[in-house]
């Protein structure tokens, strides 16, 4: 794994790759959040992009393995979605399905995916790549980090907030095209943008393997918790908690 926790690939994709992907990806019919869109995977360019066979390659040579690719989210900050993240690290993963073990949660729903803050031990067999549609400059919100921090495992608020004091934390900037991997442990955060530029990134999560011990699944691969069939994702279909791109 990267030894300071992230690390940036340039141009892994060309510009004419993000302009196509990025014209299907305006047209699509998602529901968007002010911050961008979640569990993009059932919007096909986005699940094929994810699989694409560089974005792979570059989880496997994290990963030491072949990955798994379980999520897909659009973070999208503009002058009209102007937002910031304080430092944090990504905790929670989704799951097919709720079972009570040790280590595991508390437990929540987004969208109709259930997700539990894991332990360290899974954590580590997860990886973030993410790609830039923009360039990700010092003036429009670029992610920042606190390089190392990841090896410190799971930490508390508290704990996080005491790093970020001492730890002297490094600015993402990014190309268009370019990809950056990161381990859900790093702590890492963004500010709001001071220019006009807009800041579009697709941040695609993958995994050493599917199930974890004790049986912890992550979601089928179209990035839902249950079958599209179930009597649970049906509701959430007719309800509006779950859209699905047609």
């Amino acid at each position: 794994m990267m030894r300071e926790g992230f690390q940036i690939s340039a141009q892994v994709f060309d510009a004419g790759e993000v302009d196509d992907f990025t014209r299907r990806l305006d047209a699509a019919p998602l529901t968007r959040s002010r911050a961008g869109v979640r569990h993009l995977l059932r919007f096909e360019p986005v699940s094929q992009l994810g699989r694409d066979s560089r974005m792979m390659q570059l989880a496997a040579a994290a990963l030491g393995g072949t990955p798994f690719l379980f999520g897909a989210t659009l973070f999208d900050k503009s002058p009209d979605a102007n937002w910031l993240v304080s430092w944090h690290q990504d905790t929670a993963l989704p799951l097919a399905e709720r079972r009570d073990r040790a280590g595991w949660g508390p437990w929540s729903a987004k969208d109709g995916v259930i997700y539990a803050h894991a332990p360290a031990a899974a954590l580590e067999q997860v990886v973030a790549l993410r790609l830039h549609l923009d360039d990700s400059t010092a003036s429009n919100g670029p992610l920042r980090v606190l390089p190392g921090t990841h090896r410190s495992g799971v930490l508390s608020d508290a704990q996080v907030h005491a790093e970020a004091r001492r730890t002297i934390s490094t600015s993402c900037v990014a190309a268009r095209g370019d990809v950056l991997m990161m381990h859900p442990l790093l702590i890492h955060a963004s500010s709001k943008a001071v220019s006009g530029a807009p800041r579009r990134v697709v941040h695609f999560e993958y995994s050493s393997t599917r199930e974890f011990p004790g049986g912890m699944r992550l979601p089928n691969e179209n990035g839902l918790s249950t079958p599209v069939d179930s009597p649970f994702a049906l509701s959430a279909l007719r309800s509006g908690s779950i859209q699905v791109p047609t």
